[in-house]
């Protein structure tokens, strides 16, 4: 039998008689029950108020319910408000089974009738927590009667929601009594008016009251007000004591856990050095985490972050050691089209290396592809994807499952601590320097230092500027001492990818340049530095020099830096370098990685000369390996570089940035270290995918790369002749890759699609002959870019044949009237341009050399 079952119901109002078990007032009532109106005595509410007649306020259930309109609509100004004599109706009882009841109780001059319907209505519904709603409810009443209120419509919901937050002797604050006024606004406006208090209740005598009190304040006003303040002044020290108390424990906190993840990087530093020539011929695992660990203030301001960090997909090749596994992790989720792709082109190793397609084996024992469970977690936060790794236990077990019994370690990114973290979860070492390390030669000002220790050629420039004046005095300074350079470039000491650079043309916009030039030609390169005219160019120079620069900056992200005070303010925060770009109209640039192994051996491992698709500060690609500059010297150069480094505490992989151009008087050519990237880079990814594809080496002692023939006619004839096994013929190769090819319109077409199109035109990759076109897919969701690399027999048929590749593809996802946004063209025309270079030169060496031009055709 339910509990409603045994309660009454009263026959006058509705009113249900609770058993003794189940007392109706949280105070109890010894009244007779056998009626809830007659007799009853509510608590919190006046006597005067109760004895109001119940027949103004109960109307008979049998007739017809009018329609209500609440007080609070009908009051606009207080001259409408009714006298005190008269209260308003008060709307019928309804049901407490209505869900459509609200159960509005009126405050009439401060009084609640306790026999109105909503009232009783409420009261027969939360009987449980009657005695904290009656509480609330005498506050209320107080408080409108001692501010005249004369009428207000209280929310019998609000109330009973509001009210079970407070305790019975917890005296509620005016807004929480405000809260479950209907015609708040208005209640709101009489409590806020001045002097309003002194109308109500006993209001001449507080008033007077008050006066007397604040006279007798007013007499002790000074001394209680510097109590106060020293009290506050107290309260203030003690509550920031506190704060900054619990920050520096948190501080205390992190500091502790970096320094001891810092201290286990070291220790297992020392033991991968100790074990390193057993462990890298002997079965291992890469943990692969191609995190870009830049600032914050960076990585906010890198388009599509995640698909920056996954552009090195080329890191899965190292299984090409047949001792290597390999667990790369993701910063995007793949689909099962994208996993399927890697698959197949991991899966041609055999067929390779026979040169069979039919060889293809699978390999997916070999390598894991992971990604982590955080990346949805933090959308907005930028992290880095060692952060994001860090906060995804479940992937961080998997991986403590798949190296469990074997030897490992991780190949990172850009570093952050958050690398040092995750090898500390996995208890593996880190084949890379640690942050500190990182952090101070990792920028501009850095590198700058490492190769003035290393005694390498560098253009003209000054490090480590942080302020407007410095930066006009030292582009004065350089200005003057190197009159032949006309373009100057500013670069960020923390940005990547040309984003923090900006280039300026200081001598064709400079107006004292031409008695600069005829000073300069007058006195002579060495009379020039001694001579007072000179004084004179720094004083006019640096006076012309902040117009200059406001007017005819280039910043190379317009989009993030449209104006020069914007360049300029980042510029100054995190500082940076002005260096001199080369006074010649043809400038190569080309990468350079190294690896310093934990034994401290130094080894070439990738060279390429760039491509710029998107101007000369912004590198798209590489043609692999470089053709600008004599081995011998590039290497004299790198090892000078990688011995500092190595000195400085550097480990793992890293990349050397050289200019390479003609000198204007002598024509000698020149080579500048211009930057140093301490991190994997997207080239060396390339590398690996390149060797991997053709089963080749590349000695960049000499710079060759040669790859084997699988070609089975030669294979057949041989064994005919011979009857033993021939030797594997080999063939130089080259090749041109990008990681950066980017085209709005590939987002309209499945990777599938595409690449049966790109058969279909002939662009495809031969496993014979170890040459055609490689893809490599980064994500299937905006599916915008991509990259490719093209290998090839000679430079010029690589780069006619990549430049070809581009031009099929725009035209398969392009209509006429839908070219997209992309940078193909770009790439296209650079191209072209390297080509005249390379013809050009061609036709120099046949005529100076002749020889060695028979030489390279046969």
């Amino acid at each position: 039998m339910s509990c409603m079952s045994r309660v009454g119901v009263c026959s006058r109002c509705s009113e249900p008689n609770w058993p003794k078990a189940y007392p109706s007032s949280s105070k109890g009532n010894s009244a007779d029950p056998s009626c809830c109106i007659q007799g009853s005595t509510f608590p919190g509410i006046s006597q005067a108020a109760q004895e109001i007649s119940c027949s103004s306020s109960v109307v008979s259930a049998r007739k017809s319910k009018p329609v209500w309109t609440y007080p609070a609509q009908q009051l606009e100004s207080e001259g409408q408000i009714p006298s005190q004599t008269q209260p308003p109706q008060a709307p019928p009882c309804q049901s407490p089974q209505d869900p459509r009841s609200d159960w509005d109780i009126v405050v009439c001059h401060g009084t609640v009738d306790p026999r109105a319907p909503g009232f009783l209505a409420l009261k027969q519904h939360h009987h449980l927590s009657w005695g904290s709603i009656v509480a609330f409810l005498e506050r209320a009443e107080k408080l409108l009667k001692d501010f005249s209120v004369p009428l207000a419509t209280i929310s019998g919901k609000k109330l009973a929601q509001v009210a079970s937050d407070f305790e019975l002797d917890e005296n509620p604050p005016k807004s929480a009594i405000l809260s479950v006024i209907k015609n708040q606004s208005t209640v709101a406006k009489i409590l806020n008016r001045p002097g309003q208090s002194s109308k109500g209740r006993g209001g001449a005598e507080m008033a007077a009251t008050k006066i007397q009190r604040a006279w007798r304040r007013h007499r002790a006003g000074k001394a209680a007000a510097r109590s106060r303040q020293r009290e506050r002044a107290s309260g203030v020290i003690g509550a920031s004591w506190r704060s900054w108390n619990h920050m520096a424990r948190v501080k205390n906190t992190l500091r502790e856990a970096r320094h001891r993840h810092l201290e286990n990087f070291c220790s297992r530093a020392k033991h991968l050095a100790a074990n390193w020539n057993r462990i890298r011929t002997s079965r291992r695992t890469i943990i692969h985490i191609p995190s870009l660990g830049y600032s914050q203030g960076i990585r906010e301001h890198l388009p599509d972050l995640a698909v920056q960090q996954n552009v090195q997909m080329g890191r899965l090749c190292d299984i090409l050691d047949a001792n290597v596994d390999v667990i790369y992790i993701c910063p995007l989720p793949l689909s099962e089209e994208l996993l399927q792709y890697y698959n197949k082109l991991l899966g041609l190793q055999a067929a390779v290396r026979s040169g069979n397609p039919e060889d293809m084996g699978d390999l997916q024992d070999r390598f894991r592809i992971l990604t982590p469970e955080a990346i949805n977690s933090f959308p907005q936060h930028h992290m880095c994807l060692a952060t994001q790794l860090k906060y995804s236990p479940k992937t961080m077990q998997r991986i403590q499952v798949l190296i469990r019994s074997r030897d490992a370690y991780v190949v990172g990114g850009v570093p952050h601590a958050d690398d040092l973290a995750v090898a500390d979860m996995l208890d593996v070492p880190v084949l890379g320097p640690g942050p500190e390390v990182a952090q101070l030669y990792g920028t501009k000002s850095g590198s700058k230092r490492i190769f003035a220790s290393a005694c390498v050629p560098t253009p003209p420039g000054e490090s480590d500027i942080h302020s407007r004046e410095q930066l006009i005095r030292a582009l004065s300074q350089l200005v003057v001492d190197n009159v032949e350079v006309q373009r100057w470039v500013l670069k960020m000491n923390e940005e990547r990818g040309g984003d923090g650079t900006a280039y300026c043309d200081v001598i064709s916009h400079l107006e004292c340049y031409h008695w600069l030039q005829k000073e300069w030609q007058s006195h002579g390169p060495e009379g020039w530095s001694r001579s007072q005219a000179r004084e004179l160019a720094l004083v006019r120079i640096s006076q012309e020099l902040p117009g200059l620069l406001a007017q005819h900056v280039q910043p190379v992200n317009e989009k993030r830096f449209p104006t020069w005070e914007k360049f300029l303010q980042t510029f100054l925060t995190q500082g940076g370098v002005i260096e001199a770009f080369p006074p010649s109209s043809t400038v190569t640039t080309l990468t350079v990685d190294l690896l310093i192994e934990p034994t401290g051996e130094i080894r070439i491992v990738s060279s390429g000369d760039q491509l710029h698709a998107e101007g000369p500060f912004r590198s798209s690609g590489s043609s692999i390996p470089q053709h600008s500059v004599d081995p011998a010297v590039l290497n004299s150069l790198c090892w000078r570089i990688g011995d500092t480094c190595r000195s400085k505490g550097v480990l793992g992989y890293f990349s050397v940035d050289f200019v390479a151009f003609s000198h204007p008087q002598t024509m000698e050519q020149q080579v500048w270290a211009t930057d140093l990237d301490l991190c994997y880079s997207d080239q060396l990814a390339l590398t690996q995918l390149l060797l991997y594809v053709t089963d080749g080496n590349v000695d960049c002692g000499s710079s060759p790369l040669e790859a084997p023939l699988g070609s089975q006619a030669v294979k057949s004839q041989w064994i005919q002749r011979e009857g033993t096994k021939p030797p594997a013929p080999v063939s130089p190769r080259c090749a041109v890759a990008s990681t950066q090819l980017r085209h709005s319109n590939l987002s309209g077409t499945s990777y599938n699609v595409l690449l049966q199109r790109c058969k279909a035109r002939g662009v495809g990759f031969d496993l014979q002959e170890k040459q055609g076109t490689v893809f490599i897919l980064y994500e299937d969701q905006k599916r915008d870019r991509l990259g490719m690399i093209t290998i090839g027999e000679d430079l010029q048929g690589v780069l006619l044949t990549f430049a070809r590749n581009l031009f099929i593809i725009h035209q398969e996802i392009s209509a006429p009237n839908m070219q997209g946004e992309t940078n193909f063209k770009m790439a296209i025309q650079d191209i072209e341009a390297i080509l005249g270079v390379t013809a050009e030169n061609k036709l120099k060496l046949e005529e100076e050399q002749p020889w060695e031009a028979d030489a390279l055709k046969e």
